[in-house]
């Protein structure tokens, strides 16, 4: 099989590649197209991929190339992972808002907007050119905001196309391994849209685990999310929220805790971002072992101001995984892969289109909740137990704000962008709205290249 990954020059594209080098089903991934435009970040991820292959004699071929058409064509999955207009664009999202005292985040708030409203043209553009090159290929979808991303992309694409996070099947496990259990028996319940979902119940041989946990103060405080939002605020909601609903449940200390640090996360991963590419790109040897130091930096100051430390400067250690065959989201991608190409039947939690899932939500509304995956494509589970009043009117307002914000990168209407804008239930201020997109429109260029109208 080939395999294209699209921005495969970028930070996640190893992970990928182990996670497929060890895989030893039939069939697999014989070849891996990666593309980038940036010839010298392709020429470091190459020789990153190639010591890690050293040990491996059926290692899959690799074909770095900057042409899209060429790296696409053929290809029976897809994957993607793109940053339009780079960390300096992922900088201006954060900076614009917080200099307004708005949420600067990638995924979440006007941040996580901006992104969006530069990244759906370029995608649909490649949605456009797989239906063209690799008509039956199924195409992955790294690249966040991932629900907004998907949506926009399944206009082309349909079903062919499915989000991946692998934060909500990352809390399952974490919840599986301090209760002793097996996590490959647990079936999680969860729902909501990415970055913005709740683990309800936590299924183990026809039991709900989630109240013991609740009940036990020695493994509740053990949660990465209890750091986040405190255990009496997960008590009180009962369930276990995403860990991005930090910024809508403590938007104000959010807020002041990252204008009050040194470094965004966007400033801090450019630093050292940069840092690692100038070293990577001169070394002759090593390259490996710098990419796994460098990550495992990154990994340290993830959702840090979130957990009273801030970027480069974390407080607290990452929940450890109990799991060691652990692969994180590439798992969880090889995982859809073998589903398909295999029909290895599986069920995921992946961001997929609602088909009457949700009741409340628009059936063509891209959502996260278990999803079964097999040779004849992706199932999106029923609920037994729908969302509560609270969660549904939550997704509802910010499914709005995203089918605006698609309205805006695909019309190039600043009219909707600023009802994206204003309608976010974390920007408090249609004064603040405009200001808002002004300053996108002044420091993004990509932006302002879009919204023309």
């Amino acid at each position: 099989m080939k395999l294209c990954i699209l921005g495969g020059g970028g930070f996640r594209t190893p992970y990928v590649y182990q996670a497929l080098l060890r895989d030893q089903g039939s069939p697999r991934v014989e070849e891996i197209a990666l593309y980038d435009i940036d010839e010298m970040r392709l020429h470091t991820m190459v020789a990153i991929l190639t010591e890690f292959a050293a040990e491996f004699p059926d290692a899959p071929k690799l074909v770095p190339t900057t042409s899209l058409h060429q790296a696409v064509e053929g290809s029976d999955f897809i994957f993607a992972a793109v940053r339009v207009a780079g960390l300096e664009g992922r900088r201006c999202d954060e900076h614009v808002a917080l200099d307004l005292n708005v949420l600067g985040q990638e995924t979440t708030g006007p941040g996580g907007l901006a992104y969006a409203m530069r990244t759906v043209p370029v995608m649909v553009e490649m949605a456009k050119i797989v239906k063209d090159l690799a008509p039956n290929a199924y195409f992955i979808n790294f690249t966040n905001p991932a629900g907004i991303i998907t949506e926009a992309m399944q206009s082309v694409l349909g079903d062919r196309v499915l989000g991946i996070c692998d934060t909500p099947s990352g809390l399952g496990r974490r919840v599986a391994g301090l209760m002793g259990l097996d996590h490959e028996r647990v079936q999680m319940d969860y729902v909501g849209l990415n970055h913005l979902g709740w683990m309800r119940r936590v299924m183990y041989d026809g039991r709900d685990i989630l109240p013991e946990l609740m009940a036990d103060d020695q493994k509740l405080a053990m949660m990465e999310e209890s750091h986040v939002f405190g255990i009496d605020w997960i008590r009180t909601l009962g369930v276990i929220p995403n860990e991005y609903l930090y910024y809508y449940y403590f938007n104000r200390d959010a807020v002041r805790s990252i204008v009050d640090s040194r470094l965004t996360r966007g400033d801090f991963l450019k630093e050292t971002q940069e840092a690692f590419y100038a070293r990577a790109s001169k070394a002759s040897s090593g390259v490996a072992d710098l990419w796994r130091r460098t990550v495992a930096t990154r990994s340290a100051s993830y959702m840090a101001e979130a957990k009273g430390g801030e970027q480069g400067a974390p407080k607290l250690a990452k929940q450890p995984e109990t799991d060691p065959s652990h692969q994180g989201y590439a798992g969880v991608a090889l995982g859809v892969m073998a589903a398909i190409s295999r029909n290895e039947r599986s069920t995921m939690i992946l961001n997929v289109r609602n088909q009457g899932a949700i009741a409340g939500m628009p059936d063509d509304a891209v959502v996260e909740l278990p999803t079964t995956v097999d040779a004849n494509g992706v199932h999106p589970l029923a609920l037994d137990l729908q969302p509560t009043l609270h969660q549904l009117g939550l997704m509802q307002q910010v499914k709005a704000v995203e089918r605006h914000t698609i309205a805006a990168a695909t019309t190039g209407s600043k009219d909707e962008a600023l009802k994206a804008l204003a309608l976010h239930p974390l920007v408090d201020s249609v004064t603040v709205a405009r200001d808002l997109l002004s300053g996108y429109l002044d420091r993004i260029p990509e932006i302002a290249a879009i919204l023309t109208k």
